[in-house]
């Protein structure tokens, strides 16, 4: 939606985002009409099948809004709908943002097209900037529009499937407008909630396991990367002449590269080879701080004052959106 409505962007974005959000739009198909054609791939069908099981779950059992994203289909052809670039300061963790009507200010930018993207990642390089560019499995346009399910998003897992729609669905059913670190760790926590809950309807033990084996190497790579920004955001907070700010940056990212290597050692930690291959910079370590800090708010407040029942966590939830962003930033950082 933020790439429909920007009014401080470029006309160049802005035409971009429109012409690929209605690229989005046009190729919608409803899942069941998809499923009942005949010349629907049976792979293709079983998917579409599991996904209408999910939406179900996520509007009965999660709570989630009984809207029709994810009820349709379309296959974009490409390896992901749109690219986000996200740029922070050399010697800075914290990411540039880009302002938007409605959706406020958020720590990105999206385009539909990588070349575009990697267009806009080398301008902002050239500027001293450290960027980034990490592909969207998918987005959400918070019920403007019926999102439907992406050909890039059946590449995933059932469980990473599930965990995803219910992601996205969770910024339906709220969104506080500029506070991307809050939007973002309430759909992580309903998202992975979801998952244990689907997959435990299901009987599925297996999955589940595989899951949990995955999430707990995730969140090994999570505190390796926090960790990092942590320290290089004090040592950039105190450090003065460039020199030693450089040489904070190289040593940072050197120890963090040897605690990478380390963790794609352990028992399925092949996956994370990615992290190896590619530089580091501060981009990075400000995307992860953007998605998953301030989880661990969430599941304090979900087992210790709401008894794990989800309807009282939106409550909650719901009176956090309305207070103000100090107040929702005290709560993410272990307040109350």
């Amino acid at each position: 939606m933020a790439g429909l409505v920007s009014g401080c962007a470029t006309i160049a974005w802005y035409g971009q985002a429109a012409r690929g959000q209605i690229e989005v739009l046009a190729k919608r198909e409803d899942i069941a009409d998809k499923i009942a054609d005949p010349a629907t791939p049976e792979p293709l069908r079983h998917r579409l099948e599991t996904v209408l099981e999910m939406r179900a779950f996520a509007t009965r059992e999660l709570g989630l809004p009984d809207s029709r994203s994810y009820t349709l289909y379309a296959d974009l052809e490409r390896d992901a709908p749109l690219w986000n670039v996200v740029a922070a300061p050399r010697f800075s963790v914290v990411p540039e943002t880009w302002c938007y009507p409605l959706v406020g200010c958020l720590a990105y930018r999206g385009y539909f097209r990588l070349e575009r993207a990697q267009s806009e990642a080398r301008r902002l390089a050239e500027e001293g900037l450290d960027v980034a560019v990490f592909p969207a499995t998918a987005y959400s346009t918070l019920g403007w529009f019926a999102d439907p399910v992406l050909d890039s998003m059946l590449t995933l897992s059932d469980a990473h499937l599930a965990e995803l729609i219910f992601h996205e669905l969770s910024h339906e059913l709220l969104y506080v407008s500029g506070d991307t670190a809050f939007n973002e760790a309430f759909a992580t926590f309903v998202g992975r909630e979801g998952v244990r809950r689907w997959l435990g309807e299901r009987g599925d033990d297996e999955a589940l396991d595989a899951w949990r084996a995955e999430r707990e190497l995730d969140a090994k790579l999570t505190n390796l990367l926090l960790d990092a920004r942590q320290r290089l955001a004090e040592q950039f907070a105190t450090l003065e002449q460039e020199s030693a700010l450089e040489q904070a940056r190289v040593q940072a990212f050197e120890r963090l590269k040897d605690e990478l290597r380390a963790l794609t050692e352990r028992p399925g930690g092949d996956r994370l080879q990615g992290w190896i291959d590619r530089p580091i910079n501060n981009a990075h370590l400000a995307l992860v701080a953007t998605y998953e800090s301030g989880i661990e708010a969430f599941e304090a407040l979900f087992h210790e004052r709401c008894d794990a029942q989800l309807a009282c966590l939106y409550q909650h939830v719901e009176r956090l959106s309305e207070a103000d962003a100090e107040q929702r930033a005290t709560f993410l950082h272990g307040g109350h």
